[in-house]
């Protein structure tokens, strides 16, 4: 029987920890895209310039971290005083 916050496997994988066959993947990935990096270069240049720049953010997203969206919560409660500047003319 199931009970709520109680795990099936208590030797399971630790919360955090890499998968072996995610790693694995990302590896031979890795191998493919620098073994036939030349072949990508010559591809890229017969691509025209809006596919590049579709190429551009399609490969950014396995090399550059997504960046995770952020909620902003107006709080009504703060106020801020306006910045007064005074300028002499002495």
């Amino acid at each position: 029987m199931y009970i709520k916050g109680n795990s099936g496997n208590k030797g399971g994988r630790p919360v955090g920890s890499k998968d072996k066959a995610t790693m694995e993947i990302r590896q031979k990935f890795k191998l493919l895209i620098e073994n036939n990096f030349e072949q990508i270069e010559k591809d890229f240049a017969k691509l025209e310039p809006n596919e590049r720049l579709k190429f551009y953010f399609d490969f950014a997203r396995f090399v550059i971290p997504t960046l995770k969206s952020t909620e902003i919560i107006e709080n009504k409660k703060m106020f801020f005083d306006p910045i007064t500047i005074n300028i002499n003319d002495e």
